[in-house]
């Protein structure tokens, strides 16, 4: 048995799975700040599976976690998880020692992506990129069922593809990146909102009628609908899955990108070849994603079967 944690913000989602894959016990505790906070977070959820399912962490194989931030998984160091306080913390190294168990630490992202494909990959399926369309933008790349990080850890991260010369400038330093028209926050810079669902809030306003309103979404989801073609075109996918917070917008979202996919290939042959528009799919609801990915981090031969 492995123990999956997806440390977020304001909450650590934990999951306890089989040697399928398959999920035994979830439970969901908030996430504490800082070092001393996290991780006190992640030793609560641990010790709660195990008190569910009347086990100890001796009977673990392993405890994966998925952090956001800058994650060195070889030496489990998370650096710059400023949502969390964490400034170059050895996760894996206090729980390992905590729990007497292997712990394996993986971007939140990668590990989201690695949950999605163990899901949802059949024969058919080997490779997949995960787009992750939340406050930021990036995607998880899963290749003949490995997770791949790219030779500096950092493949998948498309919001930093400058798309806009003369565009604001991005946290990254550069100008005019895709995350500032392709994300949670670009909707909330664009059509600022009090709505506990911002993306909602401006789709509702476009199906109003409102012609601001129209012009936004009409933007972002032209370039949400360029990060899939990115994607695609750069590594060849099977299948591309939009998860994060925005997907939980559902078919409207997922119709509109389809549109503007369908509408580049009607005025390209090369486009139309690549049937991009049934490439593309939802994230499925109501499951751990990241935290299942992270149990299954450690282990690539899981997730090659």
């Amino acid at each position: 048995m492995r123990i999956g944690l997806d440390i977020g913000g304001t909450k650590t989602a934990a999951v306890l799975i089989d040697e399928q894959g398959g999920i035994l016990q979830e439970v969901t505790l908030p996430t504490g700040y800082g070092a001393d906070g996290v991780l006190t977070s992640a030793i609560g959820a641990i010790d709660e599976l195990c008190a569910l399912a009347g086990i100890t962490t001796a009977s673990l194989s392993s405890i994966g976690v998925g952090i956001p931030g800058v994650v060195d998984s070889t030496t489990g160091v998370v650096s710059h998880a400023v949502n969390l306080g964490l400034h170059s913390f050895d996760l894996a190294g206090e729980l390992a020692t905590r729990t007497g168990t292997r712990v394996d630490i993986e971007n939140d992202v990668n590990a989201a992506a690695l949950g999605v494909f163990h899901l949802m990959a059949d024969d058919s399926i080997t490779s997949m990129a995960y787009l992750n369309l939340g406050t930021g933008l990036a995607a998880g790349l899963v290749l003949d069922g490995r997770l791949w990080r790219g030779s500096r850890g950092t493949a998948g991260e498309i919001g930093h593809i400058p798309v806009d010369p003369m565009g604001g400038e991005c946290a990254c330093g550069q100008r005019g990146c895709l995350e500032l028209s392709a994300s949670g926050s670009a909707v909330a810079r664009l059509w600022p909102s009090d709505h506990p669902r911002p993306l909602e809030a401006l789709f509702d306003a476009a199906a109003a009628g409102n012609p601001d309103a129209i012009a936004v979404q009409a933007k972002l989801i032209e370039n949400i609908s360029a990060a899939v073609r990115v994607l695609v075109l750069t590594i060849d996918v099977d299948v591309l899955v939009i998860g994060g917070g925005m997907s939980a917008l559902g078919d409207p979202l997922l119709s509109a990108v389809r549109a503007v996919l369908d509408g580049w290939a009607s005025g390209s042959p090369f486009l139309d070849s690549l049937d991009l528009s049934s490439r593309v799919r939802l994230a499925p609801t109501r499951f751990s994603a990241a935290a299942v990915g992270a149990a299954l981090a450690g282990d690539a031969a899981v997730l090659a079967e």
